[in-house]
């Protein structure tokens, strides 16, 4: 029996131990932050320990970082988890992509962006989107701070392996439709857990027709659907985006074994999932998890048990209504799901020539430096802040309320972030997730509106 591309590269990073029991994973690049990373090195001081690979370790600064005045820290927590990284990359040897850097940005942009992100490896990082570069064919998961020390002190992790579940995705994407709201169907169809135990491995025509921003965007999400793993075959455009980075020197040694990171034709998946596109309509969230969403045009559910009775207490809203009935406050262009370029590209095309409504403040946070110069260098910026738009430094930002970027308490915010839980973007925030398009439509209309008769 063939073999799928989630078990090719698992097996091939299998140090030790028996199938259907843990086993130790060599890991080829671990990716650290400020927030989960200061009690593992804290670990390898107490006990006397190097690290393992420093060569393998990189890290960046995002959860925390301001997106105004960026060297101006006031937040006395986020100033010593900001400090105390930057000590330890350079008590430790690791490479840091620094405060005002070029390279600076979210986590799971700057592997990517770099070429540190590639086919085949295995990827962790403590945070649990790290399913984002499965996109290229890796095999990337989120972990716990304890876990960040055991990869620390052996570059190496105990795991057991999931089952192996195939989404197949065909048919052409509707115009105002995107790979945000092929995820966010997914999870209001099948649920926020209706991945857990498994590996995704996102297949189909569609999925070969997005870019690498897109898929990156379905595999982020897959975290939400209580999968630790999201994969994508990688194929020619993989291979074109990987090509030339600066941490992809290895590419004309590697490229004929990223060539067989496949699902054989007679892989056994013990779950499959179909899906046509053809007819998919825009995705608005109306709860406080990401499955509480629905299709534009339908109205929000009825009350079915005590989880929808908080979510619509705490939302302010009630079954029966409508996304365009939302009144909104805040719009929110950014995260590690959807502050790429293309994503600022798109939501530029409804931007520019108009303003943003009277009753929004409406901010764009590119995810990454890289973003932020190339989005400049094609004039994006004036774009946005002649609409009306605050044009910010990168980091995580409005994603969550671990920095000043926060949504007021009872406000609706149109976000194109990943998770919409209850003070996620701040204490009393009213999150809604939605795509780059919608969350510009809605910041020009003051309202969710229908981005098919807005995008031309």
């Amino acid at each position: 029996m063939g073999r799928t591309l989630f078990d090719k590269v698992w097996n091939k990073h299998v140090l030790h131990g028996n199938e259907g029991e843990p086993q130790l994973l060599y890991i080829d690049l671990h990716l650290i932050h400020e927030v989960t990373s200061p009690q593992a090195f804290e670990g390898l001081r107490i006990q006397n320990r190097s690290l393992r690979r420093p060569d393998l370790t990189f890290a960046t600064l995002d959860h925390n970082v301001p997106t105004i005045d960026i060297f101006n820290i006031k937040d006395e927590i986020a100033n010593k988890q900001i400090t105390t990284l930057q000590k330890n990359a350079k008590d430790f040897g690791v490479h840091i992509f620094d405060m005002g850097s070029d390279e600076q940005g979210i986590v799971h942009m700057v592997g990517p962006e770099t070429g540190l992100t590639q086919p085949g490896k295995t990827i962790v990082c403590g945070d649990s989107h790290t399913a984002t570069h499965g996109a290229f064919g890796a095999i990337a998961f989120g972990i716990g701070t304890s876990e960040v020390e055991h990869v620390f002190a052996t570059q190496t992790l105990w795991q057991t392996k999931p089952k192996n579940l195939k989404i197949e995705i065909n048919g052409k994407l509707p115009t105002g439709v995107y790979a945000k709201d092929i995820i966010l169907y997914l999870i209001n169809q099948y649920g926020v857990d209706f991945g857990t135990g498994y590996a995704l491995e996102f297949t189909g025509e569609t999925i070969k027709s997005l870019s690498m921003e897109a898929r990156m965007t379905i595999c982020n999400m897959a975290i939400e659907a209580g999968a630790k793993y999201g994969m994508m075959q990688p194929d020619k455009t993989t291979f074109e985006y990987v090509k030339g980075r600066p941490y992809a020197t290895n590419f004309d040694q590697s490229i004929d074994w990223w060539q067989t990171l496949y699902s054989d034709e007679d892989a056994y998946f013990d779950k499959v999932i179909e899906l046509d596109v053809s007819n998919l309509e825009p995705q608005v969230t109306w709860g406080t998890n990401p499955e509480m969403g629905v299709n534009f045009s339908s109205p929000f559910p009825e009350i079915k048990d005590s989880n929808d009775e908080r979510a619509y207490n705490y939302m302010g809203l009630k079954p029966g209504q409508k996304a365009e009935d939302i009144e909104l406050g805040y719009v929110f262009l950014g995260s590690c799901t959807n502050a790429r370029l293309s994503d600022l590209v798109e939501a530029s095309h409804i931007v520019k020539g108009n303003k943003v409504h009277p009753n929004i403040t409406a901010i764009v946070v590119p995810g990454s430096r890289t973003v932020k110069k190339e989005a400049e260098a094609l004039g994006l910026d004036v774009i946005f802040k002649e609409a009306g738009f605050e044009w910010r430094e990168p980091g995580c930002s409005m994603c969550l309320g671990m920095n000043p970027d926060q949504v007021p308490e009872g406000v609706h915010c149109a976000s194109t972030s990943n998770r919409n839980f209850e003070g996620r973007q701040g204490k009393g925030a009213r999150t809604h997730l939605v795509s780059p398009a919608m969350a510009a439509a809605a910041a020009i209309n003051g309202k969710f509106v229908d981005v098919r008769k807005v995008v031309v």
